[in-house]
């Protein structure tokens, strides 16, 4: 779902929700694992991509960076970490180094269920991005999708 707010805060909202049979520590965790993001947010089980890193400082104003390579080109996703309330609530900065020196902002919510825990992904843009809403609810919802499949029975 994405959502333009009134004209005192213009920024385009972009939603994508998703329900997992996993305790909320799993999933918030796999936010924040460099070796679980290489299983459903990047490399070869999300799209067609070579992961050359992933680096992740999982604390309030630590950064985070995602390289990898696409089509021949290096895209590195990076972002600082703004609130950590684990198994409950992420935000974080979401970017491409060197493309735009535009913040956009995700958060993550998270709430436990009887069946495991119901996940709402919040992504706020610069207006100027709206052209790119759909395509980025359709990108959230594909990595929550791997991240739902990437779940190990135990």
């Amino acid at each position: 779902m994405t959502e333009r707010n009134d004209s005192s805060n213009p920024a385009v909202k972009v939603r994508a929700s998703r329900s997992f049979a996993a305790p909320p520590e799993w999933v918030f965790d796999a936010w924040l694992d460099p070796a679980r993001i290489g299983t459903w947010m990047f490399g070869a089980a999300a799209r067609d991509e070579e992961v050359l890193h992933l680096k992740v400082d999982p604390r309030v104003g630590g950064k985070f960076s995602f390289l990898v390579r696409r089509q021949g080109s290096e895209i590195d996703h990076v972002g600082t970490y703004r609130e950590i309330d684990r198994p409950r609530r992420l935000v974080f900065t979401w970017g491409v180094a060197g493309q735009s020196s535009d913040e956009s902002v995700v958060t993550i919510e998270i709430r436990g269920t009887d069946a495991g825990c119901d996940l709402t992904l919040t992504h706020e843009m610069d207006p100027k991005w709206t052209d790119y809403a759909s395509r980025t609810e359709a990108g959230w919802i594909k990595m929550l999708n791997g991240l739902a499949q990437s779940r190990t029975p135990k």
